[in-house]
Parts: C-alpha cells; structure tokens; sequence
C-alpha cells in the first residue's frame, strides 16, 4: 500500500534525516561574517527589526521573541504590511534583518532598498547568496538548503528549520555577549517556573496570616487544637518571644502510639529543640528543597531571626514553582 505504516515511518525518518543534514551545514557558515553580524547587532544603540513574509514570517516572530527574552530588543514587522505603512516601525538607530529563502519574492525586492535608503544596516539571512536580498544588503547570514524535506521540494520544511536554528545560534551568542544570567532571565519570565524559582521569595509565598504558635506550659489539647486551626501541620513553642522549638502532628502522632496519658504532658514535652529554619527573604525553592532533603512538610520562617510564621510545601507548590 502506498501510505502504509511502514511507508509513512520510512517518510518521518527521511524528513528528519534532510532537516538533520541541513541543519548541519550550517556550521560551515559560522566565520568572521557572523561575529561581525553579532558585534554589529551587540554594539547597536537601537533594535533589532525582523521581517519576512510567508513561513519565513513566522520563523521571525519566534526569533523576536527569543532574541527578547535573552536580553537583545527585537521587534517583529510583516515585508507585506512594511511597504504599506509599518516602515515607520523602524528608528534611525534600528538594525534590519530580512529572513527569506529565495531572496527575490516581490515584497523583497520593494523593501530591501527602502531600508538601505533610510540609512539602516541590512541583515539578509537567505538561502540563496546570490539573491536580490543578499545583492542589497549589508550582511549575509547563509542559511544555504539544496532541498527541502519535503518529497516535491515545494513546502518550507529544511529551509525554514535552518532559519530557527541560526536565529537561535545569534539569541545565544549575544546572550554570552551580554553576561545574560539567570536572574535576568527571572526578570523576563516571571511567569514561567523557571523565573518563580529564581525570583519568588519565602516571604512571597507563605501565608503570613497564619503564625501559629503556643507556649512551653500549653495543654496538648490545645496545642493539637493550635495544630488543627493553623492547617500547617505544626505549631512553634514560643516563651518570652523566643522559639524553643516545635511541634509537629507527627510528634503529636507518636506520642499517642507511646500511650502516654496527655494529661501529665505540657507542649514542651513533646516538642523538637532544634526545628528546620529559613529566612524570610531565602528563596522559596530553597524551602521546598529543604523540606525535601528532610522530609518534612513546614518550616520555621524568620525575618532577621524573628519568628515570624511557617511555609508549608503546598504553598510551594501553589505557585508551580516545583
């Protein structure tokens, strides 16, 4: 049968195989044009302006918007809608790289020295060196394919995942360039999980309505009672203000297995001198590890040594940080 499941793997595979040959390739265009692409776009004052039409169209947005998490400004504007208004998207001190294969579609060829004539530096990343678009412009960033993966040579398969490619192979480089660390990353994705790990604090997360806390002579009936309300799974013993340690259900657990009478017990009695203690201002995923290193569910927070509530791991949690 034609489209067989045999076929069709034997397709898959060979689709891959073009796109993996293709992608290698590439390394032979990493020379000298390309640092001086990078230092030309590191040492810029303005933006980076990408534009492009059809599927390269699409591969430029995404660049935009990995070159903008990385720390390099960038700005997406259509070839189509450029040449009917959007030019006025690029500033005097903006850079301008153009993503096509071929290099010659009409939108192309009107654009290319509209750009040259306002006075910016052109980027051609283009399949075709010896297009209109490599012709006209300042920099070639070569994303050469002799074919696409596609068995008609027709749809954008080899051609287009060479663009992402090296539009991720500029992200990066100037990413080094710019000393881009994790903590600038947090700033930019505050929304992700990898940016809360980064930037959201023990303060940030714990409730700090809740403070449980009971003292040394306190009756185990009300300091299960304390437990029980607070819904943290433990509750501090605190005299004169100070922490004297902690007590938590699964103390309370034990001691009824030991069968102790609770009447002759206070809450120093059955409390843990020495609990688990993280400052306010510590990150949050430093809490859970700490509770995940020994095996517990809260941990006493301070601020400056001030016993100031508990973080249980489902406020961790909450905020997907883990």
């Amino acid at each position: 049968m034609k489209n067989s499941s045999e076929s069709l793997k034997e397709l898959a595979v060979s689709v891959i195989d073009k796109e993996e040959k293709a992608v290698a390739r590439l390394k032979s265009f990493i020379d000298d044009k390309f640092i001086e692409i990078l230092q030309t776009v590191y040492n810029s004052k303005g933006r980076l302006i990408i534009t492009g039409i059809g599927k390269s169209a699409i591969i430029g947005n995404k660049i935009v918007a990995t070159l903008n998490s990385t720390g390099t400004p960038a700005v997406f504007m259509h070839a189509a809608d450029a040449i009917h208004g959007d030019l006025g998207i690029i500033q005097p001190d903006d850079i301008v790289m153009c993503i096509s294969k071929s290099g010659n579609t009409p939108e192309i060829k009107v654009l290319a020295p509209l750009i040259k004539r306002m006075g910016n530096k052109l980027i051609a990343m283009v399949s075709n060196t010896d297009s209109y678009l490599a012709l006209h412009s300042d920099f070639i960033l070569a994303t050469t394919v002799d074919r696409e993966a596609c068995p008609n040579n027709l749809a954008p398969t080899s051609s287009t995942t060479t663009q992402l490619v090296m539009g991720d192979a500029l992200a990066v480089c100037l990413l080094k360039m710019r000393g881009f660390t994790q903590e600038d990353f947090a700033r930019y994705h505050p929304g992700g999980s990898l940016g809360k790990k980064l930037y959201l604090t023990v303060g940030d997360v714990m409730d700090r309505t809740l403070c449980p806390s009971v003292l040394p002579d306190e009756s185990i009936q009300n300091t299960i009672i304390n437990i029980s309300q607070n819904r943290l799974g433990a509750t501090v013993v605190l005299e004169d203000g100070k922490m004297r340690g902690i007590i938590t259900d699964g103390d309370v657990r034990r001691m009824l297995e030991e069968g102790t009478p609770i009447d002759t017990l206070r809450a120093a009695d059955i409390m843990s001198c020495n609990p688990k203690v993280i400052e306010a201002s510590e990150l949050a995923v430093k809490a859970f590890n700490l509770m995940d290193k020994h095996q517990i569910t809260s941990v006493v927070v301070t601020d400056e040594g001030r016993y100031i509530g508990l973080i249980h791991v489902h406020d961790v949690m909450r905020e997907g940080i883990v």
